[in-house]
C-alpha cells in the first residue's frame, strides 16, 4: 500500500515557473536524501515536463508527493494540463520526435531519468504526466 506523506502544489503558466519547480524538485530530494546525482536527475525530468506543460499545454500545475511504500520512499511529480494532448503518445516517447523544433529527447529522456514515468494524454483535454523516483 502506498501512502501519501507530504503534498504541494505549484502553477505552472510561465517561464519562471520552471524556475520554481526544479527548486521544489531539488528541495524535496534534498530533503528525502537523494545523493547529487539522483537529485539532478529529479530535478531534470521534472524541468522538461514542467517546461512541456507551458510550451505544449498553455500551463497547468505541478503537484509533489513525497510516498512511502512497504518497501521503500520516494518523489512523485505529477504534471497536469488542459492544452491540446499528444495525438501519438508512441510517437512522441521515441527520441527525435518533436513537433516543437527541440532535439525531441524530453518524454524519452525523462522516462529513462526516473524509475517511474506514466502518461495519460487526450486530444483535446490534456496531459497528465507523473514521475517517481525511489530512495
Amino acid at each position: 500500500m502506498e501512502a501519501a506523506i507530504e503534498e504541494k502544489t505549484i502553477k505552472i503558466k510561465e517561464s519562471n515557473d520552471v524556475v520554481t519547480v526544479r527548486r521544489e524538485a531539488r528541495e524535496y530530494a534534498e530533503k528525502l536524501g537523494f545523493n547529487l546525482l539522483e537529485q539532478t536527475k529529479i530535478v531534470t525530468a521534472a524541468s522538461e515536463i514542467a517546461r512541456n506543460a507551458i510550451v505544449f499545454g498553455g500551463g497547468g500545475i505541478a503537484r509533489f508527493t513525497t510516498i512511502e511504500k512497504p518497501d521503500k520512499r520516494g518523489l512523485q511529480i505529477s504534471f497536469i494540463d488542459h492544452g491540446p494532448g499528444i495525438e501519438d503518445i508512441e510517437a512522441a516517447m521515441k527520441d527525435g520526435y518533436t513537433t516543437g523544433g527541440g532535439l525531441g529527447l524530453g518524454l524519452g529522456g525523462t522516462k529513462r531519468l526516473m524509475d517511474e514515468f506514466h502518461i495519460r494524454s487526450e486530444p483535446g483535454k490534456g496531459t497528465s504526466v507523473t514521475i517517481v523516483k525511489y530512495l
